[in-house]
């Protein structure tokens, strides 16, 4: 073996960076474990525990520190299937951005072609702009877009438009405008989701269908989560408290809240308490005043009446004052908290008698960003309102048309420029004329974004904010001024719920079958193989470390449909160890001697190991370019597995064999031979097996256009829930129950997985917004009461928009995948009737399984809706069964070139009567892994490892019996077969 010394310094390198990876997943599981034996069951306590955990070095590595935080972000990230969130996909309403830029423009032709373009896209992958010029040419012939959108604030900046406008300068200010916002939006959600207090979020955006995906571990209150996604972005500008103006306030609060709480222990009442506490107050202040100290001026004073309060004081204690400077007594910052205490300096100020300590017009925010060493403390602001209840800020953020990132060339430091329409310019110069020397706050969604000092009056409303700023921050603060010219209604199109018990229980079927699935591949390989069957295996577990470190290192999500692609990924890595070991065996049979024998079967096995996993990995990589959800979480696993398998499988057994040979130890590859003297005409009998494979897809094509299939909500759009009962009940009574709140329609109600867990799926209030989930949830717990307790521990929503793109994405990905497959097979043998085989035997396949789908769909005790993780099935089996018929063909290649002047069946059925074996073991290796999945892993995946059984028997039999029968009766009769190299 050639480049050794790489391969071992490639191994190592690889096993080092996924030791360290996957360290963290350890150490965060040791915490989490602590922190359940602290917390004894009490989630408030465990979050406590881990709070104080995530401000603290629990992990070093070199120079570098890590907290709790740190280390729960680098860990194994597992999808919300099997921890339990909620997932939500946005859509950017764009048809009322479009408005939004004509003015509110109300011309009847005009909101037709908007509402025209709203209702295409729901079935188009195209930019709704796009759609939104054809419907406007249809609907408003000879018009043109300028005479809509120049308006006044359209002119302003360098991309403005005017009334001189070609259409094609308004559709570009109309991509920009809308990228823009989009971008804006998609800052503050992102912004949001990192306030929103869960480990590992994923936010993803779709710029060309504006589309905005969230995933929330751990979230369980779908009606909070979609009011914070869902809230509008609110940008003010506000005047500010100084420290020094409020600091004798906030000594009163202080000792007012200290008092109060003392006055509660003594069982006083809080009246009693607030008038002591003012006393007490009064003669502290009186007592410092009368200092003698020249140094101490009034403001000085009031400074030391902080620095001095007690320790015990529950207020102040909170706000950490380090070094009390003259500067910080001028500045809005009124205290720095630590993240844990800003729960309770919340709660202080909102009640009653501490408000009173303060002026009326005073309101306190904090800093959107924590500062200091990890990130853990944030600033507390001192606002001043108008006084106005109804507009508290002194300027809205309505009135900026524009804002981006700048360089000042004196300081080469970042700013952000902005600029006003005339009527905020008008009200911003006598804002920063009246608050020369002062700060001004700038708030967004109740946060302070910056508070800068004004220098001067400010005319014509353009301005410079400037700062501390990375270019990030810079452009940040920019999207975020932009924010107040264009709020953007989200829409919530799909939502899923998946609920902490129902994430357990995937949790452990799905390990249950993984183990279960390398198990039995250990225990076959050990036997049929004996001493080198235990070298495949340490592969293999190399293999499942290097996945799981892998997936780790890219913070890519474990899923469910994941961990079925790591059980059908180890299945297939052992094809490539039984491919070469067949081939050792082969020259073994020769009279070959071991060290001859291994490095041929490497060598010859090499062909056919190559172009099968090339055809998986296009596939997972067609999976990746146009999946979703389950789809994508499959081909992550996926494409990983391959490239693992292939280093495992192939370089690192023969350095383990190389070893072997060199300390002279005994090699065995087993005594036990399977199909070896098989010699049967599979060529002759090919008429035979056309007959039985042509009734079958007869027999699917009726049944498909009679029954038809169950489609999932995810494809046909509507919700489903997934509700535990206290005690079995009949799916009967439940949809009886059910049938007429929802609107005299009867919904589709399955045991799932025991008669004490029912999935409900209905189409009823489909067409409306996320109010429908509440409503339906009411229903179903209200009406199924008579049925026993309730509870519902998982739902999905999916809107008709999101629906029909999901089956057109799935029905381009199949034909994608078949389109690629055809053109590398030609390019690989040379000749299409080799394309032509294989293609027709994936259709043949994919056909077979729907066939079963349609006739066994209301049959089957489980689940038989095709869904996405069913496409994804179906392409996997399609990555089976050409795995399976490329190295049938190989081999028939091999055969051709070596034997030209042999007659073409004989020479062809010999070639897959040597393979028999290998594809027989394969074939029962991968059946038997499926087998444990589909037993195992979960109601959940039972559909994907159903339709897995079925594709690998299928697959098996259409690579020897359709595929290669179909190359020999489209050869011209009058040659054989052409040899090919």
């Amino acid at each position: 073996m050639r480049s050794k010394g790489a391969v071992k310094f490639f191994a190592i390198a690889l096993a080092l960076v996924c030791i360290f990876q996957l360290s963290f997943t350890f150490i965060a599981n040791q915490w989490d474990k602590k922190a359940d034996r602290y917390a004894k069951g009490n989630i408030d306590m465990k979050r406590r525990y881990l709070d104080s955990a995530g401000r603290k070095p629990i992990m070093n590595i070199g120079l570098r520190k890590y907290n709790y935080m740190d280390v729960k972000e680098r860990a194994l990230n597992l999808g919300l299937d099997l921890r339990g969130g909620m997932h939500v996909t946005m859509e950017v309403a764009m048809n009322e951005l479009i408005q939004k830029l004509s003015n509110n423009n109300d011309d009847p032709g005009f909101l037709k072609a908007l509402g025209d373009a709203k209702n295409i896209q729901r079935t188009s992958q195209r930019n709704y702009i796009d759609i939104f010029y054809d419907e406007f040419k249809k609907d408003k012939p000879g018009q043109r877009l300028a005479s809509y959108f120049a308006t006044l604030e359209n002119k302003a900046g360098a991309d403005g438009i005017s009334a001189s406008s070609t259409d094609g300068q308004v559709l570009t200010f109309l991509r920009v405008q809308a990228k823009s916002a989009l971008d804006r939006t998609f800052n503050i959600i992102r912004t949001r989701i990192d306030k929103f207090g869960v480990t590992q979020p994923n936010i993803t955006l779709d710029e060309n269908t504006g589309r905005i995906v969230v995933e929330l571990p751990g979230a369980d209150d779908p009606t909070r989560v979609r009011k914070y996604l869902q809230g509008s972005a609110k940008l003010e500008f506000y005047q500010t408290y100084t420290f020094a103006e409020l600091s004798q306030q906030l000594v009163d609060a202080d000792r007012t809240l200290m008092l109060t709480q003392e006055a509660t222990k003594a069982g006083r009442t809080a009246s009693d308490s607030f008038l002591k506490a003012q006393r007490d107050s009064t003669a502290h202040v009186d007592k410092i005043m009368a200092s003698k100290d020249p140094k101490d001026s009034a403001e000085r004073v009031k400074l030391a009446a902080i620095k001095q309060a007690p320790k015990d004081q529950p207020l102040i204690k909170l706000l950490v004052h380090q070094k009390l400077t003259e500067d910080m007594a001028k500045s809005p910052v009124m205290g720095y908290v630590e993240l844990k205490d800003t729960g309770k300096i919340n709660k202080y100020l909102a009640m009653d008698i501490v408000k009173s300590s303060f002026p009326s017009d005073a309101k306190f925010a904090w800093q959107n960003k924590p500062i200091g060493e990890g990130g853990q403390v944030l600033e507390l602001i001192a606002l001043r309102t108008t006084g106005i209840p109804e507009d508290p800020a002194i300027l809205g953020g309505e009135v900026i048309i524009d804002a981006r990132k700048d360089v000042n060339p004196q300081s080469n430091s970042y700013e952000v420029s902005m600029q006003m329409n005339t009527e905020g310019a008008r009200e911003w110069s006598k804002i920063t004329r009246d608050n020369i020397n002062k700060f001004i706050a700038i708030v967004l969604d109740n946060q302070v974004y910056s508070a800068p000092r004004v220098n001067g009056e400010i005319p014509g409303g353009r301005s410079q904010i400037t700062g501390n700023f990375t270019a990030n921050d810079a452009g940040d603060l920019a999207n975020i001024l932009k924010a107040g010219k264009l709020p953007v209604r989200l829409d919530i199109i799909e939502e899923a719920v998946v609920g902490p018990s129902l994430g357990a229980e995937a949790i452990q079927s799905g390990l249950y079958s993984l183990l279960a699935g390398l198990v039995l591949i250990i225990v076959f390989m050990a036997i049929y193989y004996n001493r080198s069957g235990w070298v495949a295996n340490l592969a293999l577990l190399i293999n499942l470390f290097f996945i799981l470190g892998v997936l780790t290192s890219l913070n890519a999500a474990l899923t469910l449909p994941g961990i079925a692609g790591i059980v059908l990924t180890l299945a297939t890595a052992v094809d490539a160890n039984v491919l070469i070991y067949e081939r050792i065996r082969d020259e073994l049979l020769e009279g070959k001697n071991m060290k001859l024998a291994i490095s041929e079967g490497f060598r010859q096995a090499m062909s056919s190991i190559l172009d099968a996993n090339i055809v998986s990995l296009l596939l997972g990589i067609i999976l990746l370019t146009f999946g979703s959800g389950p789809i994508y979480g499959f081909a992550v696993i996926l494409v990983i597995g391959i490239l693992t398998s292939l280093f495992s499988s192939i370089l690192i057994t023969r350095l383990i064999f190389d070893w072997l040979l060199e300390k002279d130890s005994k090699i065995d590859f087993g005594n036990n031979f399977l199909l070896r003297n098989i010699n049967f005409d599979f060529v002759g009998r090919r008429r035979t097996f056309y007959i039985i494979s042509g009734i079958t897809i007869v027999i699917g094509i009726v049944s498909l256009m009679t029954r038809g299939l169950n489609y999932g909500v995810d494809f046909e759009g509507g919700s489903s829930y997934v509700v535990q009962f206290d005690k079995p009940v009949k799916t009967g009574d439940v949809r009886n129950l059910l049938t007429k709140p929802f609107n005299n329609s009867a919904p589709e109600v399955k045991t799932f997985g025991s008669d004490s867990k029912i999935d409900i799926t209905t189409d009823y209030l489909a067409d409306q917004g996320a109010a429908a989930s509440e409503k339906l949830k009411n229903i179903i717990i209200n009406e199924l009461k008579p049925l026993g307790k309730v509870e519902i521990i998982s739902e999905q929503r999916v809107g008709a928009t999101i629906a029909n793109d999901i089956k057109t994405s799935a029905l381009s990905t199949v034909g994608f995948a078949l389109l690629m497959i055809f053109v590398y097979m030609i390019i690989r043998f040379k000749h299409w009737q080799f394309a032509l085989g294989a293609t027709v035997a994936l259709a043949h396949d994919i056909l077979f399984v729907l066939t079963f789908f349609s006739l066994l769909k209301d049959v089957l005790p489980f689940s038989l809706d095709v869904d996405q993780a069913i496409i994804a099935a179906l392409l996997t089996i399609a990555g089976y069964s050409m795995n399976d018929t490329v190295v049938v063909f190989d081999r028939i290649r091999e055969y051709l070139n070596n034997n030209k002047k042999a007659p073409m069946a004989a020479t062809i059925n010999e070639a897959i009567n040597k393979t028999l074996s290998r594809t027989v073991i394969t074939s029962f290796t991968i059946f038997v892994v499926v087998l444990v999945l589909f037993i195992f892993g979960g109601q959940i995946i039972k559909g994907f490892a159903f339709a897995m059984l079925i594709g690998i028997i299928v697959g098996t039999y259409s690579s020897i019996f359709v595929a290669t029968p179909i190359v020999v009766d489209f050869q011209p009769r009058t040659k054989e077969i052409p040899a090919t190299v």
